[in-house]
């Protein structure tokens, strides 16, 4: 077993506050880089300690272009200074939902050329966060060490301390009902899903949703929410389906655009959901609770930290 001073813990600039957090769980220190912006507006990078023989944890969303380039600018430093190893978390990969082409479309998908990047750069492990999609742990000639890390146990003891009184959970469509499945099992609760068709990018119709819903607290889940339209419309449907109340549970809390305008407009009392996209926090909409103990598990476990 190496000694605590061996591990170096990084992270890209926008997940420095989850990388904070999971150095403390693992019982290390966190390491910040020393970055500086040129007057051109490249930037720089610098570990401020040699990193050579020690092994590097980088923990990195990649939810825009800069801090994707980060990430690839982290591994890369890490093989330019010979860490004995490079094992990179990334709680929210951005592009995950573009893990295929459509046929005839001659679109690139991102989600898979993206996640090749990061492989090519050469790190040892690289752990993702619920994934849209697995097809994209498969970017690799097989070199790479990779764990599709599932928060159905952070989930679960999240939600069973919350007053939901008797709830339901809800899938917005049969694709994610498999997920939803697993953690109704886990929580000894009913699950439904509703019947949702997709007719242009970001638009959906969402017809109705199984009556199962009566007289219980409706708990919408999905593994992200971007413009929050579908699951708006599956909060109306069960309400009117006799839903007595309605929250939202989504790992990844991307909001994007005036998503959180619409749900503060819109039935839903509550959207539960965890740090991977940087910047969220717990205030009168969201219910946020950290992935920092999940991951230091994962870290602890496959870099056997004791």
């Amino acid at each position: 077993m190496k000694n605590r001073s061996e591990y170096v813990v990084v992270a890209n600039q926008a997940s420095t506050e989850l990388g904070l957090k999971v150095a403390a769980a693992l019982g290390l220190e966190f390491t910040t880089m020393i970055r500086k912006m040129f007057a051109d507006a490249e930037n720089y990078h610098a570990f401020p300690e040699d990193i050579a023989g020690k092994t590097l944890i980088i923990v990195a969303s990649t939810h825009t272009e800069n801090s994707h380039q980060e990430l690839m600018d982290l591994i890369q430093g890490g093989r330019y200074y010979n860490a004995a190893s490079v094992n990179v978390v990334i709680p929210y990969l951005g592009y995950s939902t573009m893990e295929r082409a459509k046929r005839g479309s001659f679109e690139i998908p991102k989600g898979v050329t993206r996640t090749r990047q990061i492989f090519r750069a050469r790190p040892d492990f690289v752990a993702f966060v619920d994934l849209h999609s697995e097809a994209v742990l498969h970017a690799h000639g097989g070199e790479i060490s990779t764990k599709h890390i599932w928060t159905g146990e952070l989930v679960v003891d999240h939600l069973q301390k919350m007053d939901l009184g008797e709830f339901v959970l809800v899938s917005p469509d049969y694709g994610f009902s498999k997920q939803v499945a697993k953690l109704a099992s886990l929580l000894k609760c009913p699950h439904t899903a509703a019947d949702k068709d997709r007719y242009d990018t970001d638009k959906t119709i969402v017809s109705q949703v199984s009556s199962v819903v009566q007289g219980k607290t409706a708990v919408i889940c999905d593994d992200m929410i971007r413009t929050g339209g579908s699951i708006i419309q599956t909060a109306e449907r069960c309400l009117e389906a006799g839903a007595t109340g309605i929250a939202v549970l989504a790992t990844h809390l991307v909001m994007a655009g005036d998503a959180r305008q619409r749900f503060l407009d819109s039935s839903i009392l509550k959207v539960i959901g965890s740090d991977s996209y940087p910047g969220r926090v717990s205030d009168d909409l969201l219910e946020v609770y950290s992935l920092a103990p999940l991951l230091a598990k994962i870290l602890k476990s496959y870099l056997r930290i004791l």
